[in-house]
């Protein structure tokens, strides 16, 4: 899994440079095309984990694989006009790593020891977004844009028959309550769950935003060239929280650790230079940052019915794809009219209100349903 997320860490940046340098167009039109791949990849997360759900790994899989390389053979032959129309169904195609790699470490890993695989598998995440943009640009710059997303279309298609081939199980047979029988949907999508998607779709509007934020501190106080060093920091600060979180027998909650990841980064912006000093405020922030994000993981698994775990891990994948889509500009928009460091306020801020959003839907009684069996709330 570590290898098929490495191209889907490559494909934003290498798109956006193949239609500005490409295509001779603007950064407004990649965004759009980018903007497709990324909807059409939160739209198809919860289709694709039902099939999961339903048809099990090696067809789906298959299906993708196939789409997903055809997609990036065609992208260097195709006009912008035709990559913007087919963005959508491209990235619905798409073979969704993530919430698999989460579905097999369910299958694989007992309860208790869920925490630690999840939190090894969010650092595994925050390594491949160390090294795939690396290696993507080092590609484009220096090979033909043409090959360069062809070959990105060949590790697709690799990545996907590597999973084919070892077929790793998603549901574990002996799991309680690993039946066939699928219960009704308004049973297993309660309150609790909502409210955990909607915090996990805050925590990435947190992250997004601080993202776009430190890229803006640094460009206005001309110190853009220290970008890698500042987000490799962020990076390590992230991976030694994910090791933390994974080794120790309790760890915090998820709705306590998104609300430090929120507050912390809030006054970040007090102190944006110069960078070596942005650099240490942003760490306490990104210590939480793989805690939060496996906290959920491990949420949703324990909230989940065995017999909907793909559909259920589809859908934080789509809450995920939300908090990105919904930072990006909201926290762009109050950089354009302020400062920097009001970026960073905006980005803390925002995602409070959709995590709060959460809380109180949790909070809301919930229509009377039939009990599902085995909810796994242990």
């Amino acid at each position: 899994m570590f290898l098929a997320r490495l191209p889907m860490t490559m494909n934003g940046v290498l798109m956006t440079l193949y239609i500005v340098t490409g295509l001779g167009r603007g950064y407004g039109a990649a965004g759009l095309v980018g903007a497709g791949i990324t909807l059409g990849m939160g739209l198809g997360a919860p289709l694709l984990g039902r099939c999961f759900d339903r048809y099990g790994l090696r067809p789906i899989v298959a299906v993708c694989g196939i789409g997903t390389t055809a997609f990036w053979f065609a992208a260097p032959h195709l006009p912008y006009e035709a990559l913007a129309v087919v963005a959508i169904p491209a990235g619905m195609l798409s073979v969704p790593a993530g919430s698999l790699a989460r579905q097999i470490l369910a299958a694989l890993v007992p309860v208790e020891e869920r925490r630690a695989a999840y939190s090894l598998d969010t650092i595994s995440i925050e390594a491949t977004f160390m090294i795939g943009p690396a290696i993507g640009i080092a590609a484009i710059t220096t090979l033909s844009p043409s090959f360069t997303l062809s070959a990105l279309g060949v590790l697709f298609g690799g990545t996907a028959l590597l999973i084919w081939l070892v077929d790793p199980p998603i549901r574990e047979s002996a799991e309680p309550g690993a039946s066939t029988i699928r219960p009704p949907l308004r049973s297993w999508l309660t309150g609790r769950l909502v409210a955990t998607l909607l915090i996990a779709a805050g925590a990435l509007f947190v992250l997004v935003g601080t993202e776009l934020a430190t890229l803006a501190a640094l460009r206005s106080n001309g110190d853009i060239g220290m970008t890698g060093v500042v987000i490799a920091v962020m990076c390590v600060a992230s991976i030694a929280g994910g090791i933390v979180h994974g080794a120790v027998k309790k760890s915090l909650p998820q709705g306590l650790l998104m609300l430090l990841l929120a507050l912390l980064v809030v006054p970040v912006g007090l102190a944006d230079q110069p960078w070596w000093l942005l650099m240490l405020v942003l760490i306490p922030t990104n210590l939480v940052c793989a805690p939060t994000l496996a906290a959920t993981t491990e949420t949703v698994s324990r909230i989940a019915p065995p017999q909907v775990r793909g559909e259920a891990m589809g859908l934080q994948d789509a809450s995920t794809r939300l908090g990105l889509a919904l930072g990006s500009p909201v926290v762009g928009f109050a950089i354009d009219h302020s400062s920097p460091a009001w970026g960073f306020a905006a980005a803390g801020l925002g995602g409070l209100v959709i995590a709060a959003a959460g809380l109180l839907y949790r909070r809301a009684p919930e229509p009377a349903a039939e009990p599902a069996p085995a909810l796994a709330e242990s």
